[in-house]
C-alpha cells in the first residue's frame, strides 16, 4: 500500500507578527493536487495540525476545507494524530462518527491500543501526551520522563502487535539524536523531552512529527516529515518535502519525497545597505521573500529598515554585524543582537511575535508595573 506523510501544518502560525495562513492555503492546495495524482491508500498527519490550541477561525476553517477535500472529494483515508501544540480535547470532537468516512483522528490518548488496519497495514496512533497523564491513564507511579512515559505505551502496543504482519507507528516526539531548530516548543520544562530510538524496534516503519526538517535525523525505519513550511530562519536552509511511502506486506517499503513550492521562501541576506538597494543586486533577486537582512555597515544609519523595505517588503527580522579584520586578515563578528535585554524589552519582542498589535505606551505602562511588583517580591523572598 503506499501512504504520504506529512505533519507540523501549524496552521494559524504567526511568524514575526504576520500570519503564516495564506501561505499555507497556496501550499495546501498544491498537497491536494499531489493527493490527487499519487492517490494513495492514505494519509498521515503526525501533529501539530494547528500552532496553537486556540486556533484563529480562519485556521479552522482552512484546516476543515483541506480535509473535507482529502477525505470526502477524493475518497481519501486519513491518519491523523495530535501534537503538542494542539488541544488534544479540540481535535478529539467528531472522532467517533469521523472513522465511518475513514478519518482516523486521535486527539487524545487513551487506553485503546488497537491500530487502525488500511490495505494490509497497521497504524498505531499514539498523540502527543503529557509524562503525567500518560502516568494517571497507565496507573504507572514510575513514569517519570517522556522516555518513561513512551516505553511504556510502546509496551502496551507490543501486547497485541503481530511482528510479521506490517506495523507502523504514528507519533509526536523528539527522538534522540535529532535535530532542532528555533521554532520548536520544547517539549519538557526542566527535565528531558527526549526519546531513544531503539524504542520504535517493534515497527516496520515510524511516522513521526514534531522536528521541523525531514531530514532531522539519519534512521532506517524512523522518519520525520518536516514541517509544511518554513517556520523561522533557522529553518532557511532546510529543504521541505512530503514523504511519499510504499510498504509491501512484510513491512519493507520504499520512499520517494515531493517538493511543495511555496509563493515567497524565506531567506537571509547579508551584505552592505548601498550593495542591497544596488539595482543590479536585488533585480536578480525575489524580492518578495520573507527575508532575514544581516548588514555590515559600521557607524549609524538612518532608518535601514525603511529604505531595504522599499526594495523588499517582507522584510521581517534586521540586524547588524561590526566587521573588524585582524593582522591575519581574519573576520570576527560581533551581533548587536547579542546584547542583553532588559524584562520589558524580551516582552515586547514576545508580545510582538505572537500578536498583530501594537504595543502601545499604555501596554508599555501596565507591564512596567507587573515586572516592578514581580522584581520587588522576588526580592523580599
Amino acid at each position: 500500500m503506499k501512504f504520504i506523510h506529512t505533519g507540523d501544518w501549524h496552521l494559524g502560525k504567526l511568524v514575526h507578527g504576520m500570519y503564516m495562513t495564506e501561505d499555507q492555503r497556496e501550499v495546501l492546495n498544491q498537497f491536494v493536487d499531489l493527493v490527487a495524482d499519487e492517490q494513495p491508500d492514505a494519509v498521515v498527519i503526525a501533529g501539530d495540525l494547528y500552532d496553537r490550541s486556540v486556533p484563529p477561525t480562519d485556521a479552522v476553517e482552512l484546516l476543515d476545507e483541506v480535509l473535507f477535500r482529502i477525505n470526502v472529494e477524493l475518497n481519501t483515508p486519513i491518519v491523523a494524530i495530535a501534537g503538542n501544540h494542539d488541544s488534544a480535547e479540540r481535535l478529539s470532537f467528531g472522532s467517533s462518527w469521523y472513522r465511518h468516512n475513514h478519518f482516523y483522528l486521535t486527539g487524545k490518548l487513551t487506553n485503546d491500543f488497537r491500530p487502525v488496519h488500511i490495505n494490509g497495514v497497521n497504524f498505531y496512533l499514539v498523540p502527543y501526551a503529557e509524562t503525567g497523564m500518560v502516568r494517571h491513564m497507565l496507573g504507572d507511579s514510575s513514569i517519570h520522563s517522556h522516555q518513561d512515559a513512551m516505553k511504556a505505551v510502546i509496551g502496551k502496543i507490543e501486547e497485541n502487535l503481530n511482528p510479521d504482519e506490517a506495523n507502523v507507528f504514528v507519533g509526536h516526539a523528539f527522538v534522540l539524536g535529532g535535530d532542532s531548530c528555533d521554532s520548536e516548543r520544547s517539549l519538557s520544562v526542566g527535565g528531558s523531552g527526549c526519546v531513544t530510538q531503539d524504542l520504535f524496534d517493534p515497527f516496520a516503519f515510524t511516522a513521526l512529527g514534531h522536528l521541523h526538517s525531514p531530514d532531522a535525523i539519519k534512521h532506517d525505519k524512523i522518519k520525520y516529515s518536516g514541517s509544511l513550511l518554513k517556520y523561522s530562519f533557522s529553518e532557511a536552509k532546510q529543504r521541505k518535502s512530503i514523504s511519499i511511502v510504499e510498504m509491501n506486506e512484510n513491512g519493507s517499503f520504499e520512499m520517494r519525497y515531493k517538493t511543495l513550492k511555496p509563493k515567497q521562501d524565506m531567506r537571509e541576506l547579508e551584505g552592505h545597505l548601498e550593495q542591497l538597494l544596488d539595482p543590479s543586486f536585488y533585480e536578480k533577486e525575489n524580492t518578495s521573500d520573507y527575508l532575514k537582512v544581516t548588514l555590515l555597515d559600521d557607524g549609524a544609519m538612518i532608518d535601514p529598515m525603511g529604505k531595504l523595505r522599499q526594495v523588499f517588503p517582507n522584510v521581517l527580522h534586521l540586524e547588524r554585524k561590526i566587521e573588524s579584520i585582524d593582522q591575519k586578515h581574519k573576520q570576527h563578528f560581533k551581533s548587536i543582537k547579542e546584547e542583553k535585554k532588559s524584562e520589558l524589552e524580551l516582552f515586547e519582542q514576545f508580545y510582538k511575535e505572537m500578536t498583530t498589535s501594537e504595543f502601545t505606551e499604555d501596554k508599555r505602562g501596565v507591564m512596567t508595573d507587573v515586572i516592578g511588583k514581580v522584581l520587588k517580591e522576588e526580592g523580599q523572598k
